[in-house]
């Protein structure tokens, strides 16, 4: 198991690597002239080339590369060229602001996903689980920034049960407040992600339902329902739990767009004005950072897999 996990953390590694590379060219190649966008383009020749040679911008791709990559390893994420002030001021509050999302979205998505599992499995081939299986992947299908439309067009604007809007006015929300207006934000996740987790619990309920423990335990007189709590939950959700941990990456990135259509002041949004602004230090960074909790929380998800999976954690050990 121990050779396994430094193997995934090598990968883990290696893959931040290519993903760094691949961002900080990407952002370099982008059409257009950084300089004149930024002092307007009656700016003189001179004050250009000033700016860029401040800027770190005159040197070649390697060195601007090295340099990029050894703030990062510090701590030092470099200025904003929008807001002239330093990237970690600009992405901690945002940060922390879509993992406030992240965690609303996982509290609701998780426990309805498992239950909607649990109770299409209980009712193998019978309309709850049909229209259980089919909702979901129907459900799953629609891109969430669509959900997020019509949720808010439904109970925002012709209902009016939530705000249209994911962040409090008041300048002090509490928490009962900061919850609230994440609820329709998080409906919205749940509708994509709600299909895969419920499919994932009920092959696997259905699996210990059909199990030699399970029909042993009813042979010794325990009744049905009492034999589902004791036996069949406790094996059947330990996958789901490893499931999960690999929707988290795509939490990651639907919150992007989660974030736009709800003017929540999150990681998305500001990652989406780097990009108009073309401020590359921002953009550079606010990508990397992305691709490293999408990395860090695929590594657990296999590391997950492989301690709560017997026969991936036997194969780990041969």
């Amino acid at each position: 198991m121990l050779r396994f996990i430094v193997k995934r953390i090598g990968l883990s590694i290696l893959t931040l690597v290519i993903v760094s590379l691949i961002v900080f060219l990407m952002t370099s190649i982008m059409p257009g002239d950084i300089a004149k966008q930024t002092l307007g383009r009656d700016a003189s020749p001179e004050a250009f080339e000033i700016w860029n040679k401040e800027k770190g911008f005159d040197k070649p791709l390697v060195v601007q590369y090295s340099r990029w990559m050894g703030g990062v390893m510090t701590g030092d994420l470099g200025t904003s060229l929008q807001y002239e002030m330093p990237v970690s001021e600009l992405l901690a509050p945002a940060a922390s602001k879509s993992a406030q999302l992240a965690i609303v979205a996982l509290l609701l998505i998780a426990p309805i996903s498992i239950l909607g599992g649990i109770a299409a499995a209980m009712n193998r081939g019978k309309k709850v689980d049909r229209a259980l299986t089919v909702g979901g992947l129907s459900a799953a299908v629609i891109p969430e920034f669509v959900w997020a439309v019509v949720l808010i067009l439904v109970f925002g604007v012709a209902i009016q049960v939530f705000p249209v809007s994911a962040f409090p006015d008041e300048e002090n929300p509490n928490l009962i407040s900061s919850v609230f207006h994440l609820i329709l934000p998080s409906i919205a996740l749940l509708f994509v992600l709600f299909g895969y987790i419920s499919r994932i619990t009920r092959a696997g309920v259905i699996e210990a339902l059909d199990s030699d423990y399970m029909r042993t335990a009813v042979l010794k007189g325990l009744s049905r329902k009492t034999a589902v709590f004791k036996h069949v939950l406790r094996n059947a959700l330990l996958p789901t739990i490893a499931v999960i941990a690999t929707q988290v990456p795509y939490l990651a990135g639907g919150l992007i767009a989660i974030e736009r259509v709800f003017n929540y002041p999150g990681f998305g949004n500001i990652l989406l004005d780097a990009v108009v602004a073309r401020d590359f230090p921002l953009l550079q960074t606010a990508v990397f950072l992305t691709g490293v909790v999408i990395v860090v929380f695929q590594l657990i998800a296999d590391i997950l897999f492989a301690v709560l999976n017997p026969r991936i954690r036997q194969k780990v050990t041969e």
